[in-house]
Order: C-alpha cells, then structure tokens, then sequence
C-alpha cells in the first residue's frame, strides 16, 4: 500500500460529506465499534453519529500500533479518504493517526459489535446505555425519529401549529383509575394521560394543532404491548365536516411519512430489513359488523361487546390483509359507553360514537375521532355520565365561548414503530421502558 503525504493540514470533515473529499487528508471523530485484523492489515469500524465508517489500518501508513486501539474508544482520527465501492459506503478511511479522547474502564458485560446484540429482553433493557450502540439497535430508534421527522414536515406543510401542554394535571382526560395522582403543593393533580382537553383549547386558538410529547397511563398490564409511558402523536383540527375527514387526514399522514423514511432513512431501513407497507385507501369497518364477521369466520363466541380483545385485532387485521391487501384497517363507531365523554355521538344513533381506531397488523395504535362542540350538548353528555361539571370550568370555556366542528387523533409513536419494524414486544421500540417493575435506566 501507499505512503500518505500527511504533511498536508487535515480538514475536519463530517461523515456525510467524506465522498467530496476523496484523495485528501481528513479527520472524523467518533467510537471504535470492531476491530477485525487480517492478514497483514485491519479493519477498524468507526461509529459515528448516524453511520458506521470503515476505516483501514495497515503498517505501511498507519504511524501507531494496532494494539493502541481497543473497542469503545473515542477517539478523533486523521486519514486518506479512498474510493472502495466493495464498502457499504462506497469510501474507506486509511488511518494514519488518532488521538484518544476516552478509554473504558472495564469489559462490557454484552457483546455489542456483532451484527445483534445477543440476550434476553431483560438483558438489553438493563444495560440499555450499553445495547443501544449497537448498529441494529441504534437503528430502530434512528428509524423513530424518521418517523417523528416525517410527521413533523407533514404538519408543517398542513399548517399546523405545534404545542406543548402540561403533564401535570387536574384530571384524566380518559377518565378511570389508570391514573398516576401527585401531591401537588396540597393539592391533588394527576400525571396525563392524553393532551385531549389542551388540544382541543387550541383548536379555538391555532385552529389545527399538533403534539408529540410522553403520555402516562398507571395501567397494571404486564404484557408485550403495554408500557407506563409512551410518545403521543396528538393532533387536533377544527372545521371538519365529519369523522371521515380525519381517517382521511391519518392515511395522508402515514403514507407520506412512510415515504419519507424511503427517502431519508433507507440504510437503517435496510439494516433492519424493514417490510414498508403500501397505502392507498385503508379499508374501514364498523365495530359491531368487525365483531360479527370475526366470530363467524373464526367460530368465535362473542364475550366482549365493548372492545376488542387482543387476539380479535389480529385476526381482523389478517382477514383485511387477505381481503384487501393492506395492512391497516380502520373500525369505526364505538359504542358511546365504551369512548369517553367528548367523543360525538353519532346523530342517528346516539348509542355509538363518530369515532375510530386504526389497527396496524394486529396492534391498535391509534384513536380518535369527532369531538363535540357544542356547549350545551357536551353539558348534558357530562350530567348523563355523572360528572362534576364543575371541576371542568377550564375546559367547558373552551366550548363556552364557541369553538368549530373539530376532531383528531392519538398515535402511540412505540406501538407504530415496534408494528412498522415487526416487534411483537413493544418494549424493543421504547428507548428506555416504564412498566410496573422497570424504573431504570
């Protein structure tokens, strides 16, 4: 191999741009992921912020001793950029120097470098700081702000204004004893468990709105598909002429979000060996016709009225998908028992709501709905329900002073990526997991 002319003052260059700068003396910062020697030279994998760089050490150029690197060091190294189209990249890097910047005090107790991290659940969430280094996993959560990236620039075009509501409370939105309550200087306040009330105040303000922000629910599930904490994707718009308007609105959404991930994220895609599903029009269907065509084509005794039960949102989303081929189906009209107080009931049978949730192979990941508007009728909606509709002074002045046809919707942000990337445990696409036994990390 070649000598370098190091004589040359190296530009520190960011990775992404490292292909303009071909030929020239360069330095990178970032992490010693592996270090593969071969026959007479090694490979020396550099992690940086969104990718990994192969680099090359060899004695012929490189002015230190292989065994001064070691796995888990930061360092900032200075090298010649090279064509190499058998890399991923396209590029490689010929070391010929580094500076360390930090050093490991110990052995990692898991193996990280290989292509997956190879343990229990358990294991991966407990040395989370350590496991999310891997290339697979640093992907997911890449992925999840692809996500969050594509919702944003979608809402952006749509003029929507972004908010940021209290999580501190002085009620459920919901409704319920899944409800996380504080000491709030003598008072009793309450964690959120959805911006509902907030969002729909600022349809009188901002007229479409949107948040993604964490959520809490004191749910006691210990299940695959249930956490403490989640992100919300909430967003909330005035002036609808119906609850289609929104399921409209949520198609649009996703699949330009899904296209956006294409076109920005299509290394970690590609990692992951991703199955991006295809939208055009997401098929819709009632509740109570989902219920009947459920039992009839499994053989399924019918033992819950108001709400599917796990097994049933599978099975429905496998009939869609042979049906239809898609991988999303919306259920419509909700029994009004079932939906909370603010969801519209429907005119001519005020014993459903105007509302929906969309099922995403085989997983609910998101409800929403009409709201009501009008003063009065959401009043006697709260008396019917027993409410104090008192202690709802805030909200109610919203409503009181007038506000337009609006509706929305909440996505849970884990349960779409975890569904998009094939996870059947939520907790994989949760960054750091809150559930009834996990407080740290």
């Amino acid at each position: 191999m070649k000598k370098i002319n190091s004589a040359i003052t190296p530009s520190y260059v960011e990775v992404e741009q490292l292909k303009n700068h071909i030929g020239q003396i360069v330095k990178i910062h970032g992490t010693v992921y592996k270090i593969r020697e071969m026959s007479g030279f090694a490979f020396v994998l550099l992690q940086t912020k969104r990718t990994t760089l192969q680099c090359v050490y060899s004695a012929g150029f490189s002015r230190f001793a292989l065994a001064e690197l070691s796995d888990n060091m930061g360092v900032v190294i200075t090298g010649e950029v090279v064509k190499e189209e058998r890399s991923r990249t396209g590029i490689e890097v010929r070391l010929v120097s580094f500076e360390c910047l930090s050093v490991p005090v110990e052995e990692p107790p898991v193996v990280i470098n290989n292509k997956e991290v190879v343990a229990s659940l358990d294991t991966l969430l407990d040395y989370r700081p350590l496991t999310l280094r891997n290339a697979k996993e640093r992907a997911i959560f890449q992925i999840q702000a692809g996500i969050c990236r594509g919702f944003r620039k979608f809402f952006d075009e749509h003029r929507f204004t972004e908010i940021h509501s209290p999580k501190i409370v002085f009620s459920g939105a919901e409704g319920g004893a899944d409800i996380f309550k504080l000491n709030y200087f003598g008072k009793e306040a309450y964690l959120t468990q959805s911006p509902q009330f907030y969002k729909q105040i600022m349809v009188g303000v901002f007229e479409r709105v949107y948040e993604i922000a964490p959520v809490f629910r004191a749910e006691k599930h210990d299940t695959s598909r249930h956490v403490n904490e989640y992100t919300s994707v909430d967003i909330e718009m005035g002036f609808i002429q119906n609850f289609y308007d929104i399921m409209k609105f949520e198609t649009l959404m996703l699949s330009q979000t899904l296209d956006f991930l294409q076109a920005h994220y299509a290394e970690e895609l590609a990692c992951l060996n991703v199955n991006i599903p295809i939208i055009g029009k997401i098929p819709a269907i009632k509740f109570l016709e989902a219920k009947a065509l459920i039992a009839k084509t499994y053989k399924r005794e019918i033992t819950d009225f108001e709400d599917f039960e796990p097994e049933e949102e599978k099975l429905l989303s496998k009939l869609m998908k042979k049906e239809t081929g898609c991988d999303f189906v919306f259920v419509t009209h909700y029994k009004s028992s079932k939906r909370p107080f603010y969801a519209m009931d429907t005119p001519d049978n005020p014993g459903l709501t105007e509302s929906f949730d969309l099922i995403f192979r085989g997983m609910e990941i998101t409800t929403g709905g009409q709201r009501v508007h009008d003063y009065n009728e959401q009043v006697s909606k709260m008396r019917a329900r027993g409410m104090d509709v008192g202690a709802f002074a805030s909200y109610l002045m919203a409503h009181k002073y007038g506000l337009p046809p609006h509706g929305g919707f909440g996505l849970g942000l884990e349960r779409f990526t975890a569904k998009l990337l094939g996870f059947q445990n939520l907790r994989l696409a949760t960054l750091f997991p809150r559930d009834t036994i996990r407080l740290q990390p």
